[in-house]
């Protein structure tokens, strides 16, 4: 599996904010339900961190609504033994 960070902004207003909240809470998924919010500080995203097979897996859980201006991240870790393979995996 991959670990992806996933980013779900949401309208800069009270409305858009309660739906966002409502609609991740109501999927039921523990990744959702435990998304960090950036909210209070003016920055109207969810974040969470999710464990998957792929790209297509980590939209898919996202609500419908929330889907088409959600951003999938693939994360990965820099190790000593392993820095210089990943950083010849980036093109220049």
């Amino acid at each position: 599996m991959t670990r992806y960070l996933i980013e779900v902004p949401h309208d800069n207003n009270k409305d858009a904010c309660r739906q966002a909240v409502q609609a991740f809470m109501e999927t039921g998924s523990h990744f959702m339900t435990n998304a960090d919010w950036g909210c209070g500080d003016d920055e109207h995203k969810a974040w969470f961190i999710a464990d998957l097979d792929s790209k297509e897996q980590a939209m898919s859980i996202l609500p419908p609504l929330f889907r088409e201006n959600a951003k999938v991240i693939e994360l990965q870790q820099f190790t000593p033994e392993r820095s210089d393979q990943t950083i010849d995996q980036h093109g220049e």
